[in-house]
């Protein structure tokens, strides 16, 4: 975090910039790279996007005109194919495919769009295959979501701070495991070198 937060700093600082281009170095004094900075904070109003910032957005893509000009380039370049059109167009998952697919059979009634076989011909074993597909892969997000422990409306700091206490979790057991293999062997030592001073 500290290192992205100082790159994205200096480049998105015009004088910082300016300084880089021509001479290849940055100003490690100047406030924006202090060391002491929050570097977790920084992101955080940097892209403080929340579960319901992500809701309100896909509100007002939806049924509008940016998502249907979507769907049209999305079916014009997979040239009809229902699988590729539903990975690429944004905010859908497979409740909206009977959505997608009439916006797409109203503008090939109306001519906007040509009519692919791959569109017009897919089999249900395509669809069925592609539904079964994509609700396996919605239950592994879930599942991935609920052990982040992610949901409301701190995920970017839920995710940073798990992360941080499974790394000091992991640091924790190394120690251990170091001192169970070396504190013991340097007291075993230590008895050893004393039995021989004895004799």
């Amino acid at each position: 975090l500290q290192v992205l937060g100082k790159v994205y700093a200096v480049l998105s600082d015009a004088n910082q910039r300016a300084v880089y281009d021509q001479t290849g170095t940055v100003d490690e004094e100047a406030e924006a790279l202090r060391d002491d900075r929050d570097w977790l904070e920084y992101w955080q109003l940097l892209f403080k996007l929340t579960v319901k910032d992500i809701e309100d957005f896909q509100k007002n893509y939806k049924n509008s005109e940016e998502e249907l000009a979507d769907v049209k380039a999305a079916y014009l370049n997979f040239q009809g194919d229902m699988d590729r059109i539903m990975e690429s167009v944004m905010c859908v998952d497979y409740t909206d495919e009977p959505r997608i697919r009439e916006m797409i059979q109203r503008a090939i009634d109306s001519g906007e769009l040509p009519s692919y076989k791959a569109f017009v011909r897919e089999s249900k074993q395509k669809m069925m295959s592609r539904r079964k597909r994509v609700e396996k892969e919605a239950k592994e997000a879930k599942k991935t979501q609920e052990e982040l422990g992610l949901g409301g409306e701190n995920d970017l700091q839920a995710l940073i701070q798990r992360r941080s206490k499974d790394r000091e979790r992991q640091m924790d057991d190394f120690l251990a495991q170091l001192e169970a293999k070396y504190g013991n062997n340097a007291k075993k030592g230590g008895k050893k070198t004393a039995a021989k001073k004895r004799k």
